[in-house]
């Protein structure tokens, strides 16, 4: 049950956090297919810390 809670929070914070990395590739401009899928993956590992932080008790008010 340990890792369950560790991978939860992991994925909570990393949903959290990993709008900053969408900040260099707006800057830059999505001008290549390369920039592109760096783009979308970013989107997919986004929503898939999304859905496995969802369940995070330490985001939650008492």
């Amino acid at each position: 049950m340990h890792l369950e809670n560790s991978v939860t929070a992991a994925g909570f914070w990393l949903g959290i956090l990993l709008p900053i990395a969408y900040l260099p590739v707006f800057f830059t401009g999505i001008d290549s297919t390369e920039t592109l899928s760096i783009f979308l993956g970013l989107v997919v590992v986004h929503a898939a810390a999304l859905v496995i932080g969802h369940d995070y008790t330490g985001s939650r008010s008492r």
